[in-house]
């Protein structure tokens, strides 16, 4: 049996002798299931459609990504470390080639996902990296379509994985939905957010949705406990799930203006 991958989401499922009836992920109102109706592929048929690239994003940072791109298109980051490092978010994709590279940069020592889109391929990766653990907030459990043990649980509002590295629980797109604060080489601070906190074309700001897809917003309440969260933390970067969505400096302030112009519409 084999894991299917919805060709929409890109999350991997439970490994089955035939493709799921439906993609519990697409069928949420977060989501959608497109015209075409459901449909599924593999990772051999990804693996032979396409190539994974490694793009430096700051010192101690790496971008990995598929190319082309699959499903919703995000990439993940490998923050380097000693002892192994952290990779949040996932691909769908997994090669032999870019494991050895992420062995040769120095491997990972866990894995941490922002919310259930991006669960992907989740646990392809962890096996081929050794069995890591991936950190995934407890709240979004049900969302897991893949169960395995290298799943870890975590409650509370925030985690820390060590070496300065920490998990926030910000809420909003889904309950669960996670950050990841990291203080960077220059000590200024990084926040990582999947789409949790969505830095926008205009890469001065950022926004805040329960739905991209659908455009469905989130109401004050929401926005503030999401800024609330990451407040205590020092960045001055923040890094969203694609390549072109990086706000590169001031954002913490940034953030705050965002907050604010967003309320102030939504009124």
């Amino acid at each position: 049996m084999q894991s299917y991958i919805c060709v929409t989401c890109g999350v991997g499922h439970a490994p089955s002798e035939l493709p799921p009836e439906r993609c519990a992920i697409c069928d949420d109102e977060r989501q959608y299931v497109t015209a075409a109706g459901q449909r599924w592929t593999t990772l051999a048929e990804l693996q032979a459609k396409h190539t994974i690239e490694f793009r430096e994003q700051e010192p101690g940072l790496v971008g990995i990504g598929a190319v082309p791109q699959i499903a919703i298109g995000q990439r993940m980051l490998l923050i380097r470390q000693p002892g192994g490092g952290v990779l949040w978010d996932c691909t769908p994709l997994v090669t032999d080639e870019a494991v050895a590279r992420i062995k040769e940069l120095g491997g990972v020592r866990a894995m941490a996902i922002s919310h259930p889109h991006f669960y992907s391929s989740m646990v392809d990766w962890s096996e081929a990296l050794g069995g890591v653990p991936i950190h995934i907030h407890a709240s979004n459990r049900q969302y897991v379509m893949r169960p395995s043990e290298r799943v870890s649980y975590w409650d509370g509002e925030t985690l820390d994985l060590t070496q300065g590295v920490t998990l926030i629980r910000c809420g909003g797109h889904f309950e669960g939905s996670t950050a990841l604060h990291w203080p960077g080489e220059d000590g200024k601070g990084v926040l990582m957010t999947g789409d949790t906190i969505m830095v926008v074309p205009d890469t001065r700001w950022v926004s805040f949705m329960y739905s991209y897809p659908n455009l469905i917003p989130l109401p004050e309440r929401e926005v503030r406990r999401i800024v609330g969260c990451v407040e205590p933390f020092a960045y001055d970067r923040v890094y969203s799930a694609w390549w072109d969505r990086v706000m590169t400096s001031d954002a913490k302030a940034r953030m705050r203006a965002s907050a604010e112009r967003y309320i102030a519409a939504i009124r």
